[in-house]
């Protein structure tokens, strides 16, 4: 009955066009969005890529981490310019993403504190691997049925 309430009184998020939601979603112009979109999502890219290619330098583990760390958080925040900073932040929490989230953070977190504070390199470089499994689980659960599709398929491959 709610469901209808809404609909009827114009309300429903459901039923507008995905551009008319990522047009209510800020003040900015959608043009302005979706290219602060992708220059935050190629920022982040380089980044990353910068920080691999910092991997083989003498003491190169720090900048590989910080550089690697800073360039997912960039490729996470460009979703922001999408559909706003508080509509993404109640979609990283919602009880499908929470442990994805979580974790993610996490391993934000522990390879910075594993390169610069406790200067454990090992650890820096799985940390990172972390970061990038954890941040794939958590890009596959905006897709419908992604992530059973990937369970199915390692499970498959184990047995």
């Amino acid at each position: 009955m709610e469901k209808l309430r809404r609909v009827l009184s114009g309300q429903d998020d459901e039923e507008q066009g995905l551009t008319a939601q990522v047009l209510d979603a800020s003040s900015l112009s959608f043009n302005t969005r979706l290219k602060w979109f992708a220059i935050c999502f190629v920022c982040g890219i380089l980044f990353s890529i910068l920080g691999t290619g910092l991997l083989w330098l003498p003491g190169g583990i720090k900048l590989f981490a910080v550089f690697y760390t800073f360039g997912n958080l960039a490729a996470l925040a460009s979703t922001c310019f999408l559909m706003g900073p508080v509509k993404q932040l109640k979609k990283m929490f919602e009880t499908t993403r929470l442990l994805a989230t979580i974790i993610m953070l996490l391993c934000f977190i522990f390879t910075l504190c594993a390169a610069l504070w406790w200067h454990k390199k090992g650890l820096a470089v799985l940390f990172c691997i972390l970061q990038f499994l954890s941040m794939t689980w958590y890009s596959l659960s905006y897709i419908p049925y992604a992530r059973d599709a990937v369970i199915k398929c390692c499970s498959s491959v184990l047995s």
